[in-house]
């Protein structure tokens, strides 16, 4: 046999790829088919790459349908690509693998890194909101790097959380991701329903989130700068609208001639507070600068994959003196040894600074709670122009507080953490023979992280406290470390249209925190706040704390199809875990799904407009371990004293029951869905109907005292949950005018079917969770006006002794013409419900040459917050700073003001009822519509030798918020009262006057080398 001798000399090729409607392609990867050897287009859409006549170059992009040409004589080759319209045939990753999207049987939504790069943001959730169908995420406050809160599909518990399991790269962790890097993100994949989650087994009740992260493309070698700064301010419209100086004073002149009393020389004149207002919420805030610098290197070429991302972040916070820095790194690397062995390891360090003033809580821990109830009439600095150090009033003006100066507070209080955090993997893979492959893999976690607060002699966070105060320090360490192993076996094979894929494996995984915390104070010198220094270690605020837990677990999938038409996924794991019982230890989790691909049929060839149809079934179990590490044990505390005659001894008692048969929380799941593509998949559009049951939720049963015990940790009740799930995916316009518009609607619904044996409610703060309602419900008095006059007062019911024409007017329940708080004759109901009836998102993007344009909004409807800072802006006894809208209360008969806020007269006897018995005022609609980002973009092709291209975008951040919220600036709020979370599960949906969420405008530039 004879060969050319030019069958194998090299020569150059060269061209230009263009879409279908010749527009120019850049970074179109031109490999030569069989090797790792090609090249990319630049700027213009041109290539030069050298091959062999004998070879077929392939040209794929994302987007487009990927095309192959025989080189043959020719040495210029120019390329046309077609629009991919077969989206379905996209790899999505699922748990412990990955699936073609057309043949998932299972509830699971994929964003990629190109749909949501356009928002600068610092948090991955923030990206996603407004994004997936049936997630809800509200940014509960502002506070750089914290505050967002995702739950999935509606899922609550009683106290085991409802976070959903981060994976990243095949790693949960164990903490959350709002210190994590998005640049380095290249997918997320939302696995919403069991049989998607069950792999993850006693952890994925709640949702599982996988993220993968920047890998090297075939062939290419990136870089790309991506660089923007900008500004945060929060924006006047929609603050809660407090009484300016004068206003308050004309409120205390007439309280005290209300009252019949004189009215102190203070106010009598209200007037001579014109120009003199003291806006202390405004005065703690600023405009803050915000940069974002990342580098991002990615290459795949002879056997090695690498990509490297580094990034600094920096933001300053809209209220003074917060500062958020964040130093990333992160390189994934792989190695083909052979074909059969892989090697892999990503590294991800990371340093986050985090200095924050007291700024969330009730008047005792939040400044921002105490500005808004600081009378406007008190100075923030003195004549010489110095921050005061606290502020009183005589007290026959009604001032029974001291006011710390909350400018100052901010800017003396240390609030600082330092966080250094390390997630890392390593993994190799054997391929012994074609289709099985045996990966294991070890990954490790680790946090070590330094909490510093210093309260000096000369600032306070808690109203009511006169200066100088004890300084005081707290210092807590924080170290943790989590491994995980797993060894995984996958085998598939394809003979005569069967095709299935077995996955087996065993993992272990392991997690220990240690803590110590030093509190000390009464310090001689605010400038040497060390521990030596201060003269008194505080016992109760200093302590060392372990915690720790293991998780084993054996895990198996079986996928198969027909013809990719007839689906069939069947997936179990068992999950031994060491926070459990040791009667209830393991847990077994299964699940089953199914799927049909109709337009495979030939039925289905008659209706032309239906490109793509399938329909979906699941059923499975998943549960929720996060009851804490130590709950199934009798716990020993050994900080007690005794007493033996006149000596003291130290001691050690019994301070909780054991339950060796403390399990699960439990929830079993159905899904039924069916995705559809109209107009050669033009239009997309997916629907889930789900329903779930959790039982066995974790909680404290209330037992008789006479066991010397209040509760025991048990397994409880049951809650049921349903709802629907639509998303509808378009490209409206396809030509040079490309214009892609995508939407999501969702409604999730919950009802509690049972508690603890004996018990049919559970009471929170302002809430109750009750049998045969919904979780977490708000519950009070339902307030129906004021008592117009004495005729009214007569015919209607009344609290016995206290109410008075003018005072809040509650409604009867019972009927027994009495109002009572509480007892066997309550008047108290449900006042509302802090979840929303439905949530939805709009995305929408254009492109029009070198143009791209896109606007992404998020929406709740039906939801109420529960005003809790209203119990002291409308405190009508005047000691604090007044909502304005108490201006229009009802001072007699003849000035009824607005009906919503009742007399001053008669002190707290009669205001208590309006302030103290919890009622329907305290709740409002908090519906909203948020614009959540907007970004104009211009892309310049080839701008020059070292650029491939460049793009130059300005967006806007929180631009717009539609709402009827009239508590505060942030209808998506939720706090509980010491500022540290967001309420949790029995007390959701509270505002106490949270650090707000700012508009952000910044410009931004991407570079392409």
């Amino acid at each position: 046999m004879f060969f050319s001798s030019t069958s194998f000399a090299q020569k150059t090729v060269q061209g230009k790829v263009t879409g279908q409607e010749g527009e120019v392609l850049a970074g179109v990867s031109v490999t030569v088919k069989g090797t790792t050897r090609g090249t990319t287009t630049d700027g213009e859409g041109n290539y030069k790459v050298d091959v062999a006549n004998t070879a077929t170059l392939v040209f794929s992009y994302i987007g487009y349908t990927a095309k192959e040409v025989q080189v043959g004589s020719q040495s210029t080759i120019n390329v046309i690509l077609s629009t991919d319209n077969k989206i379905l045939n996209e790899i999505v990753v699922v748990g412990y693998g990955s699936q073609v999207k057309k043949e998932v049987t299972g509830a699971v939504q994929t964003i990629t890194s190109k749909e949501i790069k356009d928002i600068p943001v610092s948090q991955i959730a923030q990206k996603l909101q407004g994004q997936v169908a049936g997630v809800q995420i509200n940014q509960t406050t502002g506070r750089p790097g914290q505050g967002m809160n995702v739950r999935i599909r509606g899922q609550l518990s009683v106290t085991a959380g409802s976070d959903p399991l981060y994976v990243i790269d095949g790693f949960p962790i164990t903490g959350n991701i709002g210190a994590i890097n998005p640049d380095e993100i290249e997918d997320i994949s939302i696995l919403k329903d069991a049989a998607s989650t069950s792999l993850y087994g006693s952890r994925a009740a709640n949702g599982v989130v996988l993220i993968t992260t920047k890998r090297g493309k075939s062939g290419q070698t990136n870089v790309s700068l991506n660089v923007f700064t900008g500004t945060q301010v929060v924006p006047k419209k929609g603050r809660f609208a407090m009484m300016d100086a004068v206003e308050f004073a004309q409120f205390k002149k007439e309280y005290y001639e209300d009252q019949g009393d004189p009215v102190p020389v203070e106010f009598q004149n209200p007037s001579q507070y014109e120009g003199k207002n003291n806006d202390w919420y405004d005065a703690l805030l600023r405009r803050a600068p915000v940069q974002s610098y990342n580098l991002t290197v990615t290459s795949n070429k002879d056997r090695v994959s690498t990509s490297v991302v580094a990034g600094v972040f920096n933001q300053q916070g809209v209220v003074l003196n917060t500062k958020y820095q964040r130093y990333s790194l992160r390189l994934n690397s792989e190695y083909k040894v052979s074909d059969k062995v892989t090697l892999g390891v990503n590294i991800a360090p990371n340093y986050v600074f985090d200095n924050t003033p007291r700024t969330d809580g009730d008047r005792g821990t939040g400044i921002l709670f105490n500005a808004i109830h600081t009378w406007p009439v008190m100075p923030i600095r003195d004549e010489k122009g110095e921050l005061t150090l606290f502020n009183r009033f005589p007290s026959s003006t009604g001032n029974i507080f001291a006011y710390p100066n909350w400018v100052r507070a901010a800017y003396e209080l240390v609030n600082e953490t330092r966080q250094v955090n390390l997630l890392s993997n390593a993994f190799v893979a054997y391929s012994p023979i074609k289709g099985l492959t045996f990966k294991s893999s070890m990954n490790v976690e680790l946090l070590n992280q330094k909490f510093f607060f210093f309260n000096p002699s000369t600032a306070t966070n808690a109203i009511n406290t006169a200066i100088p105060v004890t300084a005081n320090t707290i210092r807590e360490y924080t170290d943790d470390l989590g491994w995980l192993n797993e060894n995984l076996a996958t085998y598939s094979k394809s003979f005569n249209n069967h095709n299935f894929e077995l996955l087996a494996g065993y993992t272990n995984q392991s997690y220990r925190r240690e803590t110590s915390r030093i509190q000390a104070d009464t310090y001689a010198d605010d400038r040497l706040p060390t521990i030596q220094g201060g003269i008194n270690i505080n016992r109760g605020g200093t302590n060392s704390n372990v915690q720790e837990w293991r998780l084993t677990s054996l895990l198996s999938r079986l996928t198969y199809n027909y013809k990719g038409k007839y689906l069939f996924t069947a997936s179990i794991r068992r999950d031994g875990s060491s926070r459990f019982g040791s009667n209830n230890r393991w847990g077994t989790f299964p699940s089953l799904s199914a799927g049909w691909v109709l337009s495979d049929e030939d039925f289905m060839k008659q209706y032309s407009a239906i490109s793509f149809a399938k329909l979906r079934a699941s059923i499975g179990i998943t549960g929720n371990n996060n009851i804490g590490n130590y709950t199934q044990y009798a716990l020993i505390n050994n900080t007690v004293n005794v007493a033996f005659g006149n000596n003291v001894a130290a001691g050690a008692v019994v301070s909780s029951l054991a339950n060796s048969n403390l399990g699960w929380e439990t929830t079993r799941q159905i899904d039924l869905g069916f995705d559809m593509g109209f107009l050669n998949d033009r239009f997309q559009f997916t629907y889930d109907y789900y329903l779930k049951n959790t039982t066995n939720l974790l909680y404290a049963v209330q037992i008789p005292q006479e066991s010397g015990f209040g509760n025991f940790n048990d397994n409880i009740g049951e809650i049921k949950f349903w709802g629907h799930e639509f998303s509808l995916n378009s490209r409206i316009l396809d030509g040079k005018l490309k214009w892609n518009a995508n939407a999501n609607i969702s409604f999730n619904r919950n009802k509690v079917i049972a508690l603890a044996q004996g018990i049919d409610r559970v009471y929170g703060l302002h809430h109750i969770t009750k049998v045969g309602y919904p979780f977490g419900q708000f519950y009070g008095h339902l307030a129906n006006g004021v008592y117009k006059d004495a005729e009214d007062l007569k015919n209607s019911p009344v609290v016995p002794g206290r109410s008075t024409i003018g005072s809040i007017k509650l409604v009867d329940i019972n009927g027994d013409g009495v109002l009572t708080n509480g007892g066997d004759k309550d008047d108290r109901t449900i006042l509302g419900n802090p979840f929303p009836k439905f949530t939805y998102g709009i995305t929408t993007n254009l492109s029009y040459g070198n143009f791209d344009f896109s606007v992404v909004g998020s929406g709740s409807q039906g939801n109420q917050l529960w005003v809790r800072h209203l119990y002291s802006t409308a405190n009508l006894d005047g000691v604090f700073n007044l909502h304005r809208e108490v201006k229009y209360r009802w001072r007699s008969e003849a000035n009824p003001g607005k009906g919503f806020y009742g007399t001053t007269v008669g002190g707290g006897t009669v205001t208590g009822i309006e302030r103290d018995w919890q009622n329907s005022r305290f709740v409002a609609d908090a519906s909203f519509f948020t614009i959540k980002n907007i970004t104009l973009g211009y892309t310049i092709n080839k701008p020059n030798k070292l650029f491939r291209s460049a793009r130059v975008y300005a967006s806007i951040q929180q631009a717009f918020v539609f709402t009827k919220y009239w508590g505060g600036s942030n209808p998506e709020t939720s706090a509980q009262q010491n500022g540290a979370g967001d309420g949790g599960n029995l007390s959701p949906g509270v505002d106490l006057f949270n650090y707000p969420v700012p508009r952000t405008s910044t410009l931004g530039v991407n570079f392409n080398f």
